[in-house]
């Protein structure tokens, strides 16, 4: 009867750590969706940090599907806005435009560089 019993404590304490797991997994999607949401409207504002992070997002899928070509096109922004004061955040943009670029095709990279070329900044909607 002991046996049956830790037997049956055992399935079930495996199965709610499954189902947190589970839950754990579906908040971090929710949350990771949400920041994209956020760092994207903020991007297409023109606002140059939330374009670089977005690039991020972009280059390792996280709350967006991965896409090479939507990284580097931000990540070029990235580089071409950020103030020339700011001399450190325009190489890391520029670093990290030219690290996805190595994994692209020159069709890839020029598909990205001509959808930086005809951004243009959105107006906020309410």
């Amino acid at each position: 009867m002991y046996r049956y019993l830790t037997f049956g404590l055992l399935i079930l304490l495996i199965s709610t750590s499954l189902a947190v797991t589970a839950f754990g997994q579906q908040f971090e999607d929710v949350t990771a969706a949400e920041m994209a949401k956020s760092y994207r409207r903020a991007a297409e504002q023109g606002v140059v940090e939330a374009q670089h992070n977005l690039g991020h997002m972009y280059r390792i899928g996280f709350g967006v599907p991965q896409d090479y070509v939507q990284a580097h096109m931000w990540f070029n922004l990235a580089a071409s806005r950020f103030p020339a004061s700011d001399k450190e955040s325009r190489e890391r943009a520029v670093k990290n435009r030219d690290r996805v670029a190595s994994k692209m095709t020159p069709a890839q990279i020029s598909e990205a560089q001509r959808l930086a070329r005809e951004w243009k900044p959105k107006k906020e909607v309410n």
